[in-house]
């Protein structure tokens, strides 16, 4: 891996993002035959119509591990080898609690019992869990997601299209295998909770806004927001489309409590003042400088 180094500190927390994915499929979901997303939730439906000692860790490594090798051009070889190195923990994991572990996980969850909006919950915020860790620490999990970073584009479709199509997909042929929509349709609520507990993982549970403030009074503005808020900020120089007026763009970033006090800030300065509000997942910074 030339000019890439594996991380101690990736390859702990991917172990943990292995085991962690490996107790919420086979504690919540597998016991009670819902399903999960992409390559995983293909892996345990196949376990389920095929002969018993073709288990759900064997479809695992059989499945991911091509798709994985195939984006090695596109997705590079460190994390291709994350990836392939978590998908084996997660195997191995889900090997030693249904087969050698002291626990029954054969009829119903050993924590929720029969319960299947329990499991499909439950299921799908721990397996996103373990999922999320795996993105956040360089892997992943699931092999149909490197396979939406191939094909997405020359498909037309955004990456996330293609899941949902695949999942879609996967679920249906699941209500037509089984001859019940019951399961099926648990599954989607174990989707959305994994897709969930995904986003908060990777973007983080608290994301910043960004403010961009359009306005004709900025040394007021920047005076009083940096005065307030005690944090830099990004001014650009901006000409109104309607009006040729000159005008300035201000860049700053808020966290979600601080947006009134900013809006309330601004239109006592300047109340035609033009602002819009986005989230920003993730900050990055070299020094401690303001901008």
């Amino acid at each position: 891996m030339k000019h890439q180094k594996v991380s101690i500190i990736n390859l702990i927390m991917l172990t943990v993002a292995g085991i962690v994915n490996a107790i919420g499929i086979t504690i919540f979901l597998a016991p009670v035959k819902l399903y999960d997303s992409g390559i995983s939730g293909t892996s345990m439906l196949l376990s389920q119509i095929t002969p018993q000692y073709l288990t759900l860790s064997v479809f695992l490594v059989l499945l991911n591990i091509p798709l994985f090798l195939y984006g090695l051009k596109k997705q590079g070889r460190l994390f291709t080898f994350y990836a392939i190195y978590t998908v084996c923990v997660y195997s191995i994991s889900a090997w030693l609690i249904t087969d050698v572990l002291p626990v029954d996980v054969r009829f119903a969850s050993p924590l929720a019992g029969t319960d299947l909006f329990l499991c499909a919950l439950f299921g799908g915020v721990i397996s996103g869990i373990g999922s999320g860790l795996a993105i956040r620490y360089g892997g992943a999990m699931d092999g149909i997601e490197v396979m939406a970073v191939i094909f997405a584009k020359r498909l037309g479709v955004t990456v996330g299209t293609f899941v949902m199509v695949y999942n879609v997909a996967l679920y249906i042929i699941s209500g037509i295998i089984i001859n019940s929509w019951i399961l099926p349709l648990y599954s989607i609520v174990t989707y959305a909770a994994a897709l969930k507990t995904i986003d908060f993982l990777v973007e983080g549970f608290d994301r910043a806004k960004c403010a961009v403030i359009i306005t004709e009074h900025p040394d007021e503005i920047c005076k009083e927001l940096s005065s307030e808020f005690e944090s830099g900020m990004t001014r650009l120089n901006a000409r109104g489309g309607y009006s040729n007026a000159d005008k300035t763009m201000i860049y700053f970033v808020v966290n979600r409590f601080q947006i009134v006090k900013m809006k309330n800030i601004v239109h006592d300065i300047d109340p035609s003042a033009y602002i819009i509000i986005s989230e920003v997942a993730d900050l990055f910074s070299s020094n401690q400088d303001k901008a």
